[in-house]
Formats: structure tokens, C-alpha cells, sequence
């Protein structure tokens, strides 16, 4: 009964945050707070990136987390992605982040655009902050961030051919759990 009655607090939790309405502009306001985060680096010599202006996260034993977002190639829009996660452990509340993923070149890209596309609990982003850079793994561990994104100062690599990237929106959520992001691909006509 425990886990059932969790498992629905995560979902509305979930179901908050990831359904309030996106502006139309809500694309071109997160690649502009991460090209000024990052100082340009990456949009640059990148070959592409995808791109969630929210992704809403909660938990509550079980957690999950859902967004949608763009596919860009050499900075045209080609196609849309979704990204969902869930995870099991010790996790408690709610949260909202932005998150980029560059793909250093043509063979991460299309690694990405195959079709569904995870990330394993091993991989990691960097969580960028007023204060300073912070790895964490695809579930949030760790993650702490600001919102102020013009004042901060990022330092990431490419692993596998691929570079992620979170901004907080807001939210808080104590997490020590285990998962990984799932996506779906599918491009534009």
C-alpha cells in the first residue's frame, strides 16, 4: 500500500511540474540562458544539440521525471525529442530544470536520432550554478543549482561523443536513487 500511495504522490508531483504551458518562445530562452552560461562554448563546435526548456522531476520513493524537447543540427530545427526517467531509491520532492545535450559530431548525433536513445545511471551532467560547476548523475544526485545563469562559470566534456548540461528552474528534491533518461526521436516533416 506504501508503495503504491508513493508512487502516486510522485505522479502528481510529476504532473505539476511538467504540465505547465510552454511559451513559444521557450526554446529560443534556453538556448540563449546556456549559449550565456557557457559562454558559446560547445554551440560552436558542436554538430548539434537537443534541447528541454523543462523537464519536471519528482519523488517520493519512486520518482519520475518528463519533458519534451528539440533536435538541432548545425543549428536547424530537425526534429523533436521526449525524455523520460524513472528511478528507485531514497527521494523525496519535487523539481523543474532545463537540460542541453551537445553531440560533438555526426556519429553521436545520429547515435541520438536512432530512434530511443538512454542514458544509463552512470552517466552524468553538469549542473550549472552562480557558484561554481557540479557533476552529477542523470537522476539529480547531488545536483544543486542557482538560477542565476549569466554569472556562471562551467567547465564540461564531451563523453561518448555527447555533453549534458542542467539548469534548476526551481524545486527541491533530496534524491539518492538509481535510473536513467530514456528518449524518443522523431523528425520533423
Amino acid at each position: 500500500m506504501r508503495s503504491q500511495s508513493s508512487l502516486l504522490v510522485a505522479v502528481v508531483v510529476l504532473g505539476a511540474l511538467a504540465s505547465a504551458p510552454a511559451r513559444a518562445d521557450g526554446y529560443a530562452d534556453t538556448i540563449e540562458n546556456f549559449r550565456s552560461a557557457l559562454d558559446g562554448e560547445f554551440f560552436g563546435d558542436s554538430y548539434g544539440y537537443a534541447v528541454f526548456p523543462t523537464i519536471g522531476k519528482g519523488g517520493v520513493g519512486v520518482g519520475g521525471a518528463h519533458g519534451n524537447g528539440r533536435v538541432y543540427a548545425q543549428g536547424e530545427h530537425v526534429g523533436d525529442t521526449k525524455m523520460t526517467q524513472l528511478t528507485f531509491g531514497l527521494q523525496l520532492g519535487g523539481q523543474a530544470y532545463s537540460q542541453i545535450i551537445f553531440f560533438v559530431d555526426e556519429r553521436a548525433f545520429d547515435e541520438f536520432t536512432t530512434g530511443n536513445f538512454e542514458f544509463g545511471a552512470q552517466a552524468t551532467a553538469v549542473a550549472i550554478t552562480a557558484s561554481a560547476s557540479a557533476a552529477a548523475t542523470t537522476t539529480g544526485t547531488g545536483a544543486g543549482a542557482a538560477t542565476d545563469e549569466d554569472s556562471a562559470r562551467v567547465t564540461g566534456s564531451y563523453t561518448k561523443g555527447m555533453a549534458v548540461f542542467t539548469i534548476a528552474k526551481g524545486g527541491l528534491m533530496y534524491e539518492a536513487s538509481i535510473g536513467g533518461q530514456k528518449f524518443s526521436y522523431k523528425a520533423v516533416e
